[in-house]
């Protein structure tokens, strides 16, 4: 854990930060996730060409986030030893190493291995990124730019899809995960030479005192509470935005990988949304936005039932944006709430967030196999049911929270 810093004027915390700097951490997220889900926009295609099953498929996707689950708390443990950004940045370049050994994967296990080591890279972004907010911003200006890293997030995530996909119309799909390869190089050369080094990171590399957080922070109500909502939150999104694939590549739509990847483009409104909740989060409250959010997810897959594509976009959209809502307000919650070993912190509850999309990617599987599109949207439903439950029953009130 880090150690808290001596104390500190109110002017040695960035309250206003500048222009570059907000850009430079929502960049942070685009590069932490352009991999993570790229696969998505392409699902028909590798169930093909690798001669795979939908749930060998699935476990495809979901190997990336268990990757994240498992390596997310000795990632934050070792942040806490050694620092924020050189683990930023030598994260965002390790992505491209698996994202090129893909170029010549010759079955569907092989895809899977790499999607797994891909996702061991990830924490080294993720985790990392959200100590170094937590320790260099606060009050109204750390959920500005909190929110923003998950705008960030959010467009890598539709980048990732919307790239791969149109790349996969003008060359083969294992060319194109070189090109992918490319821009995490890139991504992790400007990401070192403007993200600003921590200026309130103290070291701690006492054994004993990190077990002792990690076992403060497992009895913690309010990561506790985080974690089981953070499970259901990327379950039911990484289900749907699954099998949603297979869904519109079959009759009657027949999409290609291009349209596919169009179909991402309701992401984009969670660029949009998720800035708009960090003006809105303060004033409703962690709580009062998460109950509210989680409902407008839950309602956006039952729309994806409609027979009409203009539906089912509508529903990804609304559900999307409930989500990144929930995300952002969940992350900004955790923030308040923990005020030492911020980075273990960050970890476990990526970890319970991680793997609930491994499982959402793998059980949803097992639904569309048995019950088709009907099927999985009954079992994510039923999860946003279950994460609501626990935001409602087990996270403090607005005034707690604050407090």
């Amino acid at each position: 854990m880090s150690a808290p810093p001596a104390p500190t004027s109110s002017a040695d915390f960035n309250d206003r930060p500048g222009p570059l700097l907000l850009v430079t951490i929502a960049l942070v997220g685009v590069f932490a996730f352009l991999q993570v889900y790229s696969v998505q926009s392409i699902l028909p295609e590798l169930q093909r060409d690798l001669n795979a099953t939908v749930v060998e498929i699935g476990r495809a996707v979901g190997a990336t986030v268990l990757g994240v689950a498992l390596l997310s708390p000795l990632m934050g443990m070792v942040s806490d030893a050694l620092g924020r950004k050189a683990l930023v940045v030598a994260s965002v370049f390790a992505l491209a190493l698996p994202t090129a050994a893909m170029v010549g994967v010759q079955t569907v296990h092989g895809l899977t291995v790499w999607r797994f080591v891909q996702g061991l890279a990830v924490p080294g972004v993720t985790v990392v990124a959200i100590a170094y907010i937590g320790e260099e911003f606060r009050a109204a200006a750390m959920v500005r730019v909190m929110t923003l890293y998950i705008t960030g997030s959010v467009l890598g995530g539709f980048l990732g899809r919307f790239l791969l996909g149109h790349l996969t119309d003008y060359m083969s799909w294992r060319a194109a995960f070189g090109v992918m390869a490319l821009l995490n190089v890139a991504g992790g050369v400007l990401v070192w030479r403007v993200l600003p080094p921590s200026r309130h990171f103290v070291a701690d590399r006492r054994v004993a005192s990190t077990l002792a957080t990690l076992m403060a922070l497992l009895r913690h109500p309010a990561l506790q509470a985080a974690g089981a909502l953070g499970f259901t939150a990327l379950f039911a999104q990484v289900g749907m935005f699954t099998f949603v694939n297979f869904h519109l590549a079959a009759a009657p739509y027949h999409f290609s990988p291009a349209a596919l990847a169009n179909v991402f483009g309701v992401y984009l409104i969670g660029v949009v949304v998720t800035p708009l909740a960090g003006r809105w989060i303060p004033r409703l409250g962690a709580r009062r936005t998460i109950l509210l959010s989680v409902g407008l997810a839950g309602l956006g897959v039952l729309v994806t039932l409609l027979p009409s594509v203009a539906g089912i976009v509508t529903g990804l959209a609304l559900a999307s944006c409930g989500t990144f809502i929930t995300q952002s307000a969940t992350l900004s919650y955790i923030a308040y709430r923990i005020d030492h070993g911020r980075s273990l912190a960050s970890g476990l509850y990526y970890t319970a967030y991680y793997a609930g999309g491994f499982c959402g990617a793998w059980v949803g599987g097992v639904a569309y196999a048995h019950g088709g599109w009907a099927g999985t949207v009954a079992l994510l439903v039923a999860t946003q049911a279950l994460g609501w439950w626990v935001a409602w029953r087990f996270m403090a009130a607005p005034a707690a929270a604050r407090a």
